[in-house]
């Protein structure tokens, strides 16, 4: 396979918009809140791996057509381009759910820089679409994976993305409805630590 991530030269940008953005598991010389235009975070993809199984499908975040999305740019130094483009392809391309695209993002400082980008296929079997609030509970209620327990990868994400200063309705109600009487998303880790 030779991508378009591959054939660039230079420090490879990856844009992280769900557990890179807490777990990124690669080296970086540098992590900047950054947007991408034209896809938005959603949590539309069945997981048959690491938040559930095909039996007792999980659900995790993809990007999805329209709209804007806020996350985390890494940059990674040149020398290491090829084995993080490994790494992230063994982590995000297990089922082969996502498409690999280069993007153009822009730092929050002002910079535009062309970031690796991982895309829902919305042709691939584990697309879930648009779900009710009610279907995406039952589902991350129910997933657990080689990664661990869904709720745990959804409350994660939702922290990662308050301490950004984000807040993003759906998944904020999503969190509210798992964390039950618990309060606030981030107090209920707080009092557990």
């Amino acid at each position: 396979m030779n991508t378009e991530a591959e054939r660039e030269t230079g420090d490879l940008w990856v844009f992280g918009y769900g557990s890179l953005m807490w777990r990124p598991g690669f080296a970086y010389r540098e992590r900047v809140p950054a947007r991408l235009v034209g896809l938005h975070r959603a949590l539309c993809v069945f997981s048959f791996v690491h938040r559930g199984t095909p039996e007792r499908p999980g659900l995790v975040l993809g990007l999805d057509r329209g709209g804007m999305c806020r996350g985390i740019a890494y940059r990674v130094a040149a020398t290491a381009r090829a084995e993080t483009i490994d790494y992230l392809r063994q982590r995000e391309q297990v089922t082969s759910v996502y498409l690999e695209t280069v993007r153009p993002i822009e730092l929050e400082d002002g910079r535009r820089v062309r970031a690796l980008c991982y895309i829902v296929d919305r042709g691939h079997v584990q697309y879930a679409g648009r779900l009710s609030l009610s279907d995406s509970v039952h589902y991350v209620r129910q997933g657990h994976g080689e990664a661990g327990p869904n709720r745990d990868y959804v409350l994660e994400t939702v922290r990662a993305l308050e301490a950004l200063g984000y807040r993003e309705t759906e998944l904020h109600l999503l969190a509210k409805q798992l964390a039950g009487n618990q309060g606030s998303v981030i107090r209920s880790q707080d009092s557990a630590s």
